[in-house]
């Protein structure tokens, strides 16, 4: 090689130097990066491109050593900042683009390679073992999150002093940040409670009284919430006992009542008093110190029943006669019927168990029957005495797949119907104040399961195996049928989960059973067999309850089409879970209504002249009448905006295509 070729050989050497350093951000103007290489870089080697992708669809480079040796994505990392925890979910980096973007040179193709570096070689026998890699793969994981964390780090302070594209929610409560959004980075501070805000370590206790279903009680619930306190809640229609006591210490049986450690403070009026006077620090200061003293209220105690049970009258002359009849398997009306007894050998059997005689015995048995002790083994009375044939309940062949059926029936004296609905409803906006979100619309099921409102809803669940449903009024009824289904619907989620397929909604709507006055009930006979009075349910042709089935004599007088935006199945699309009052059943229907067309149930093409209606009405739309009878019925519960729309297709009397929604089967989790 002559002198000038080693002169334009060394000049090349020094070109592609300087390109080096320049396309890694280490020269040119101000150590700036470029953003894309010259065509000679790309013909001349091999080049990794580092490409961060942002939310809003910028591109931005990156050093290919701060990248080096990561993988195609990186999941999210938690930095913890000023004590407060934000988790970060980091850009997606993509290598090998070979596109644009910074290039690292791998090597020239026309230099001289170097020679590997010599590897030793290791025999099987003398391979590493796991204990002497550790340090070094711990080392190495160290590395990279050290160095991928400072990257964050940077990045964060050059978003904060650009002040760009930065979205904060809720910066209400003292600019204290709970979520915002950095484009390609979202953060979630845990916000600290008011009493870490101060520095102040409480030893009190904060304890309210309560009922459910009360106003000024959620707001003084979302009061401590929002400021962070830990407070215990003593419901009174949760834990009736306890109303006692609030009697005792504040002379009322009003609600909510206050107390900081032992000292009654008030109610919400006292409580809106404290927060507009800014003595809330004070009264926190106050339980700074020693722990609460044992004059305060008590926290309730869970897994205990406080409820009193009473043997039935009967249970005794029962209890004799599971022992003494010929319980047997029998051939009637050429079905064979198993574990069954005759009216002649009951009648018998009380008068021998009783010494009275067979007038007295009878009227008894039929007693026995109306408490729901045994039935006809077709319905077709509820005691004759003769040729006829009865079961116990025990022996139905329905009764294992009861939910509320706990290895033996409950022969507690049936408590009254009217007590049992009001309790249940009670408890069931109790688990709604403390387990769902404001909306309704989102479930916390696992909470539910694990809640001691769950565990009393069971025992009245229990309760109402023989209870006697006749003696309800009309509203008393509908309510409680309402509250029932939800309620039955929260717990097959728990149960058996949500439905997914043809087979899990067969065993969701159709197999989940509850024994309710002696008879089962499952979520399509509530809704199809007693609330539609018997009619028959999507895509079926049989209708939930033969001729002559006792269950009829509970359906509502008129079907309400009403219904169907007060019943939840536990999935997305479903009206929002809630539970009504006999009192005010109607019009909290009507109020479920609006919510739910207000919520999307019905949505309109004015150009297409297209309404948009949940599927839920093409599923019933026998219930509701022909088409236009439906838009107009709708009408009534739409807000100014979609009643207004909706009035513009009718007045001029065209066609108005009417078509229904997708139906979302997921979770409302």
């Amino acid at each position: 090689m002559d002198s000038s070729e080693q002169e334009k050989v060394d000049g090349d050497i020094g070109v592609e130097k300087k390109k080096d350093k320049t396309a890694n951000g280490y020269g040119g103007d101000g150590g700036e990066p470029k953003g894309t290489a010259s065509s000679a870089d790309q013909d001349s080697g091999d080049f990794y491109d580092v490409e961060i992708e942002k939310s809003n669809g910028e591109k931005e480079e990156k050093p290919p050593q701060e990248s080096k040796d990561e993988s195609t994505s990186i999941s999210s990392k938690t930095e913890e900042f000023n004590d407060k925890e934000i988790t970060i979910n980091s850009p997606k980096i993509y290598c090998n683009a070979r596109n644009h973007y910074l290039p690292a040179i791998k090597s020239q193709a026309h230099l001289p390679k170097p020679d590997p570096p010599a590897t030793p070689r290791v025999e099987r026998s003398q391979s590493l073992s796991i204990a002497e890699t550790m340090p070094s793969i711990g080392k190495y994981i160290s590395d990279r999150s050290s160095s991928f964390s400072a990257a964050i780090v940077r990045r964060l302070s050059s978003w904060k002093e650009d002040n760009g594209d930065l979205v904060v929610k809720n910066d209400s409560l003292n600019l204290e940040v709970t979520e915002f959004h950095i484009p390609g980075v979202k953060v979630i501070v845990k916000l600290k409670s008011e009493a870490e805000r101060l520095g102040l370590d409480l030893k009190g206790r904060i304890s309210f009284f309560t009922r459910s279903n009360c106003r000024d009680c959620t707001a003084v619930r979302h009061f401590f919430r929002e400021k962070g306190l830990i407070y215990v809640e003593i419901n009174i229609d949760v834990f009736p006992k306890r109303e006692k006591e609030l009697i005792e210490r504040t002379g009322s049986s009003q609600v909510p009542q206050i107390f900081f450690n032992e000292k009654w403070y008030g109610g919400l009026t006292a409580l809106n008093e404290l927060r507009n006077s800014g003595e809330m620090e004070v009264k926190l200061r106050e339980m700074v110190g020693e722990r609460c003293p044992e004059g305060a209220p008590p926290i309730p105690v869970y897994g205990v029943d406080d409820e009193e049970e009473e043997d039935d009258a009967l249970l005794e002359t029962v209890r004799s006669l599971r022992k003494t009849l010929p319980i047997q398997d029998r051939l009637i009306k050429m079905k064979m019927v198993k574990n069954c007894f005759s009216g002649v050998d009951l009648v018998e059997g009380i008068m021998e168990h009783l010494d009275r005689g067979r007038k007295k015995s009878v009227i008894t048995a039929k007693l026995m029957a109306q408490k729901h002790f045994f039935h006809h083994v077709f319905g077709e009375n509820e005691f004759e005495e003769g040729n006829h044939f009865y079961r116990f309940l025990e022996h139905e062949p329905f009764i294992m797949g009861c939910f509320n059926y706990r290895s033996s029936t409950n022969d507690s004296e049936p408590k009254p119907a009217s007590f049992l609905a009001d309790r249940l409803s009670k408890l069931m906006f109790a688990i709604l104040e403390a387990y769902a979100s404001d909306d309704r619309l989102h479930v916390n099921y696992s909470g539910i399961d694990r809640s001691e409102e769950f565990r009393r809803y069971l025992n009245v669940a229990r309760d109402l195996q023989r209870v006697n449903m006749k003696l309800l009024s009309p509203n008393e009824r509908l309510a409680l049928f309402l509250n029932l289904h939800n309620a039955m619907a929260i717990h097959a989620v728990i149960s058996i989960g949500h439905p997914e397929g043809v087979l899990d909604k067969r065993a969701f709507f159709n197999e989940f059973l509850y024994l309710v006055g002696g008879y089962p009930y499952s979520l399509n006979i509530i809704l199809n067999g007693t609330l539609r009075r018997n009619r028959t349910s999507p895509y079926s042709f049989f209708r939930p309850f033969s001729k002559g089935d006792r269950r009829l004599e509970l359906a509502p007088p008129k079907l309400n089409p009403l219904i169907h935006f007060g019943l939840c199945n536990g999935t997305r699309s479903s009206p929002a879970v809630r539970f009504f009052t006999a009192d005010g059943v109607e019009s909290e229907l009507r109020c479920a209504a609006k919510e739910y067309f207000q919520r999307g149930a019905i949505q309109f093409n004015m150009e297409k002249r297209t309404v948009y209606l949940t599927r839920i009405i093409k599923w019933y739309n026998e219930d509701f009448g022909t088409e236009k009878d439906i838009l107009k019925w709708v009408m009534k519960y739409l807000d100014s905006t979609q009643s207004g729309l909706l009035a513009h297709l009718l007045a001029d009397d065209g066609h108005i295509n009417i078509m229904y929604q997708d139906y979302d089967w997921s979770g409302n989790l």
